[in-house]
């Protein structure tokens, strides 16, 4: 794919969705955090449920650490695999607490020596909090990037690094949003909406649907 067709692509959904945003509900960093580890195999939809009645009661690292683990299960456990993901959050307020004087930190090494964050946990929080050109590719958008061709890559870091390097930098902070929300929900897995699709002419897929 040539760089005018990808100027064209970002431009045009830019156009439809100026100020893209996360579907996790959150208002702070540390709960932007909390809200992506417990993302993990799960829906936004399901993780918001849960963290709609957990951040009224605790959403700072101390008030979530008093909660302990099991305090912590009663909140998330309508969540995919939350008995582990209890302990990570809980070992991750100790840290934060213990090492970051109960801040989030602003660095992929730093976010990423906590419990339960891995790189696409840590380029979200580094994007949606902070502002920061970062590109968490998830099952959506190496699917969309592959199958639009925009940036074709056989494993998520080399995806990642190919929008980082290919996508218009004017474009760069807000690319993950729009791609996430492109893959949600209109160049979905099994059949994608193509007859639907803002930049259907624009796509390099060769078996679009009707």
């Amino acid at each position: 794919m040539n760089k005018e067709k990808r100027i064209e692509i970002f431009s045009r959904l830019r156009a439809e969705n100026p100020h893209p945003e996360t579907e996790l509900n959150y208002s702070t960093p540390f709960e932007l955090l909390v809200a992506v580890v417990l993302s993990a195999q799960a829906t936004d939809k399901g993780v918001n449920k849960a963290t709609d009645k957990l951040f009224p009661v605790a959403n700072t690292p101390e008030a979530i650490y008093a909660l302990g683990v099991d305090g912590l299960k009663d909140y998330i456990k309508t969540i995919g695999l939350f008995n582990s993901k209890a302990e990570n959050v809980i070992k991750l307020c100790r840290m934060l607490i213990d090492q970051h004087n109960s801040q989030v930190p602003q660095t992929r090494e730093a976010l990423e020596a906590l419990p339960g964050v891995g790189r696409k946990t840590a380029n979200v929080v580094l994007n949606t909090a902070f502002g920061q050109p970062t590109m968490a590719v998830d099952t959506h958008i190496f699917r969309v990037s592959n199958r639009t061709r925009i940036a074709p890559g056989k494993d998520v870091l080399e995806v990642e690094k190919r929008l980082l390097r290919l996508v218009p930098k004017e474009f760069l902070l807000d690319a993950h949003h729009w791609l996430i929300l492109h893959g949600r929900y209109t160049c979905v897995a099994r059949k994608p909406k193509c007859g639907a699709c803002l930049i259907e002419d624009l796509c390099e897929y060769r078996q679009k649907t009707s």
